[in-house]
């Protein structure tokens, strides 16, 4: 590593569960010193706030109704002042090696890159469909984004996660850091903003957690209802970057390959997410006429809608 960088790394939290202490263990396994180490907690009533003291976090308190995805991790970022790196985690990712972290940050290396994130793989338990998404959206290939390559990757080049991923500090303030009111997407936003600011955006292969989910159908419908109301939200990235429906279209032919091919029993199930989504993503174009009450149920972020 040609720089010697201090880093925080920083995660929102809430009633964090049965992985949260692996997650602990596995950041407490890390072979680079981290310099701060933050949580926001939203309200837990479980042990995450304890576990999270026991392990050297820092811990700031909100009220639940105040959590925002983009805002809550500004407020991370703001209280990591005088780093160099903001690293951010979810509470249910697990960092696959005591590399991970000096993997994800070496990538800073290069001046120009503004942000990375890592690759995600699936829970060593996890089902078809979720360890589907994971290969498919993470493969083994590290790679480095600028704005140039833009017409060959269109909007999928602002693709990013915070459920592993990291900022330099300097470069998230210039384009003025996380939104505050968007439904999701934050990590999206902020690398639509960089490439445009000139900055490089880096895919880390060897920087891995393990964060996967099973979603039922009625979830699948609900997150792809928020993703719509996300682009709504946000038109100006599909007018800068393209429209996304392309690498829709590829995901779904590539999840009914992988599962007539391995596990066959499963299509069923994948049919039903596939329909899912694609209704979920079709009623959210309509999400302006619709009521707070209706939007609350429809959404997988009911806290969003005041």
């Amino acid at each position: 590593m040609k720089l010697d960088f201090k880093i925080a790394l920083l995660i929102p939290a809430l009633n964090a569960g049965e992985a949260w202490l692996q997650t602990l263990n596995s950041i407490e396994g890390q072979l680079f010193e981290i310099k701060k180490k933050i949580i926001i907690d939203s309200g837990s009533t479980d042990d995450t706030i304890s576990l999270a003291k026991q392990f050297g976090f820092e811990v700031v308190s909100i009220n639940k109704k105040q959590f925002n995805h983009g805002k809550t991790r500004q407020q991370l970022a703001d209280l990591a002042n005088g780093v160099d790196i903001c690293v951010f985690l979810t509470q249910d990712a697990i960092l696959a090696s005591p590399e991970s972290v000096k993997n994800i940050v070496e990538a800073f290396d290069d001046p120009n890159v503004g942000m990375a994130y890592g690759r995600q793989l699936p829970h060593k338990n996890a089902k078809p469909l979720e360890t589907h998404a994971r290969l498919f959206n993470y493969s083994d290939k590290s790679v480095v984004n600028s704005i140039d390559d833009v017409d060959e990757l269109g909007f999928k080049i602002t693709f990013c996660s915070n459920s592993f991923a990291a900022y330099r500090y300097s470069a998230l303030m210039e384009v003025g850091g996380f939104p505050s009111d968007s439904i999701m997407g934050e990590d999206a936003i902020v690398a639509a903003k960089m490439l445009q600011a000139g900055y490089k955006k880096a895919y880390v292969a060897d920087a891995q957690v393990y964060h996967s989910h099973s979603y039922t159908v009625v979830e699948e419908f609900k997150r792809y209802f928020d993703t719509r109301v996300f682009h709504e939200q946000n038109k100006w990235i599909i007018e800068t970057y393209g429209k996304p429906t392309g690498a829709g279209i590829k995901f779904m032919m590539s999840e009914l390959k992988y599962v007539l091919k391995n596990n066959p029993q499963s299509i069923f199930k994948s049919v039903s997410s596939l329909g899912a989504k694609w209704f979920g993503y079709k009623s959210a174009g309509f999400y302006k006429k619709m009521s707070p009450w209706l939007l609350k149920k429809l959404s997988m972020h009911g806290f969003y809608w005041k």
